[in-house]
């Protein structure tokens, strides 16, 4: 497989227009005509990332935070992170992240967190309005044009609803028109009422597309003036955003669902709460989720797992009666992404997950008891 149709795989499970304006996605080095058989996934690019990349000859490395992200200037092998890129290079061995646009996307890093945690997800904690707004376009074209119009407006994006794509509805029918004296009609004469067969196709597509959907509509179309509407359909929100919201199977006191945390991920875990408390909902988002505080409290769930937790925006939450909070850190709570990633790989390539924890937190201790 060529590793520009991987990046293409990757691409439809985890947009990159979903990423945050100052995030850094898709390939960081490697040739996009290679072929890839194998491939490595992890959360973090490390020296042994590399290293495990390279001693199993794969081709590909999936990360999920980059490796070069604010204010690089330089890649040059005697730098920590230039070294790494270096040695991939050299290796045959290409890079490429996805980030916050694997944290929105359905099927991405907070989906695989609920999952893991056994979660039923009712919907995101955070949508995201922009993005998520569609269009649908009604648009009049000849039969025998329907399909290259149709072509040229999914190229641009459009047609696309859930896991499918190339979705359309087509329906038979009359239309007229008249051309006016300066017109230059593709069909008919000026000044003469000309009736035809017409295909009215119908298709959705997300708001911010509009530009690009039009652009193509116009240039596939064969008319002077094509005929088409576009309306806002309200209501269509997909569910693509920050963050989870799921139900547990049976409730459990704080203190258990924190040791259900621990050992569903493999990683610590933390609370503040009462202990005692019942847990039924949950709220979850991946990585450092502290700015999701307030819209969990709005929520009005029983707890909220994340990772990287402060002391006083946890206090300050809990005196404004915010539900019990659950921190099982950093790589603890996206870690089960690169399982998912590694399934949607597998009917392509030889795929590796990268299971050797790369918290920096290396060695924990508890206070010894009273002598």
């Amino acid at each position: 497989m060529l590793l520009a149709e991987v990046i293409e795989v990757l691409d439809q499970a985890y947009p990159p227009r979903l990423a945050e304006g100052w995030d850094s996605v898709g390939l960081v080095c490697g040739d996009p005509e290679s072929e890839v058989t194998h491939a490595l996934v992890c959360v973090d690019v490390t020296a042994e990332v590399v290293d495990a990349a390279l001693a199993r000859g794969a081709q590909l490395v999936i990360a999920h935070h980059p490796l070069l992200l604010r204010g690089v200037d330089t890649v040059a092998a005697s730098t920590p992170k230039g070294a790494l890129v270096h040695r991939l290079i050299r290796g045959g061995c290409a890079l490429f992240t996805a980030h916050t646009n694997a944290d929105r996307a359905r099927g991405g890093v907070n989906d695989a967190l609920a999952a893991t945690l056994g979660l039923e997800v009712t919907g995101p904690v955070e949508h995201l309005d922009a993005p998520s707004a569609l269009d649908r376009w009604g648009v009049m074209v000849p039969p025998a044009q329907a399909d290259e119009v149709l072509s040229a407006m999914f190229e641009a994006g459009a047609g696309e609803v859930g896991e499918y794509s190339e979705c359309a509805w087509r329906v038979d029918g009359v239309g007229q028109f008249r051309p006016g004296t300066a017109a230059n009609p593709a069909i008919g004469a000026s000044g003469e009422l000309t009736t035809l067969t017409e295909t009215r196709v119908e298709l959705v597509a997300a708001r911010d597309r509009r530009a690009a959907v039009l652009a193509a509509l116009r240039g596939a179309h064969p008319y002077e003036e094509p005929a088409f509407d576009v309306v806002e359909i309200a209501g269509a929100e997909r569910e693509w955003g920050l963050g989870r919201i799921g139900v547990l199977p049976e409730p459990m006191t704080l203190e258990a669902f924190t040791a259900h945390v621990a050992t569903a991920l493999g990683a610590p875990a933390r609370a503040a709460g009462d202990p005692r408390g019942l847990i039924r909902t949950v709220a979850v988002c991946g990585g450092a989720g502290d700015s999701l505080l307030g819209a969990v409290t709005r929520l009005g769930v029983d707890a909220y797992v994340t990772g990287d937790l402060r002391h006083h925006p946890v206090d300050e939450h809990l005196r404004a009666g915010g539900p019990a909070v659950v921190d099982a850190g950093h790589w603890g709570t996206e870690f089960p992404w690169c399982a998912t990633v590694a399934e949607l790989l597998w009917p392509y390539l030889d795929v590796a997950v990268h299971d050797v924890p790369t918290d920096p937190f290396t060695v924990r201790a508890a206070p010894a008891g009273d002598a």
